[in-house]
């Protein structure tokens, strides 16, 4: 049986979920309430840099999944750009992640073995780690712990590394290799053309309505319609009746500088805890095209959430998790309405897991 379904938010998991619906057969509508289809993957070409700003901070697709990678590249062509990160701490640069020239330009550790015992005799003894700075101490030690992690953790949460779980450190890779790259998905590309190309080509002849606030006329549109995929926060569905999920989110400084080039690299991290700006982005670097004279660059501050303003991180707390799974069992009450993405499922998910989640949500309403 066809259904009328509404999606409220154009981001990887709205955008998704619409294609696969209408291919399926069914009727969709698409709202929005920024002014741009594509959520915080927007990206807007600067035309005196000729490259694609990424308005909402960095974006890398990067993926070990071969059927994820086929699905996105039915919308775009992928560059080779690979995320080798720079760190720059009081007056000094290092490679990142941590990787064998980043203990030899902090230890003179010039092989794995070196690195190994390097590392072994760094370590704090701290037999049950409670927090990130502790599980630092007792696995990397303490200089790596305050170069890489204790300023840019304080500045990105507003917390000191000793009040935050261990778990958001241990996403970041040490390797006793020179293998800098970020990621170690096997795919890994920037959009030829931007990420807001990928949302045109997956909305194409789907009717899509901007800058529509939902939640102001929520009755009248879920009246209108068979069933909602909503992707904005939960907890804003239901007026927020159980009180706030925690967020951080971020200020974006958006500059266009007349240099041909201004980092030499598309991101640097900023990990003093007196430098203000956790980030720095130089765009023609995400797109790899150099022939313009001026340069599009992004300082990226931390920046404390309240209602109106992005939310980008959540706050993994155990507080927050228990909220969020009483709003969980709130929206049980409603059949109706799918609650998906970052937001939706108050998790943070990397562009390819959104993808997946919404490819296999779509399977159960089809």
């Amino acid at each position: 049986m066809t259904k009328n379904f509404l999606i409220v938010g154009s981001g990887f998991y709205g955008s998704t979920c619409a294609r696969e619906l209408i291919d399926a057969g069914h009727r969709c509508t698409v709202i929005d309430k920024r002014d741009h289809v594509g959520g915080n993957c927007y990206t807007r070409y600067v035309e005196e840099a000729d490259c694609h700003e990424h308005t909402y901070g960095a974006h890398i697709f990067h993926t070990s999944s071969e059927k994820i990678w086929k699905y996105v590249n039915r919308f775009a062509s992928f560059n080779h750009y690979v995320n080798r990160v720079k760190v720059s701490h009081k007056s000094k640069i290092y490679s990142f992640p941590i990787n064998l020239f980043t203990l030899y330009q902090l230890f003179g550790a010039k092989t794995p073995k070196e690195a190994m015992a390097c590392l072994e005799g760094k370590k704090i003894l701290i037999e049950k780690p409670k927090n990130m700075e502790e599980w630092c101490l007792a696995n990397v030690g303490r200089e790596i712990y305050e170069t890489f992690i204790e300023g840019y953790s304080t500045k990105q949460w507003a917390r000191h590394p000793r009040e935050l779980p261990a778990s958001i450190i241990k996403r970041v890779p040490i390797r006793l290799n020179f293998d800098d790259n970020y990621f170690d998905d096997r795919y890994q590309g920037i959009p030829i053309g931007g990420y807001t190309s990928i949302f045109e080509k997956m909305l194409e002849d789907i009717p899509v309505e901007l800058e529509v606030d939902f939640l102001k006329h929520r009755d009248d549109l879920m009246a209108k319609h068979d069933h909602v995929i909503f992707t904005g926060p939960i907890d804003s569905f239901f007026n927020y009746s159980l009180g706030h999920l925690e967020y951080r989110s971020l200020k974006f400084d958006h500059q266009l500088l007349d240099l041909p080039d201004f980092q030499g690299n598309a991101v640097f991290n900023h990990t003093e805890a007196k430098v203000p700006f956790t980030r720095t982005y130089e765009h023609k670097h995400f797109d790899m095209n150099y022939s313009a004279n001026k340069t599009s660059v992004t300082f990226e501050y931390p920046e404390k959430w309240e209602p109106g303003k992005i939310e980008i991180y959540p706050v993994n707390t155990e507080e927050n998790q228990s909220l969020f799974l009483r709003y969980q069992e709130l929206a049980k009450e409603v059949p109706e309405v799918t609650f998906g993405g970052r937001l939706g499922q108050y998790r943070y998910y990397d562009m390819h897991q959104v993808i997946a989640s919404a490819l296999s949500k779509v399977r159960l309403l089809v």
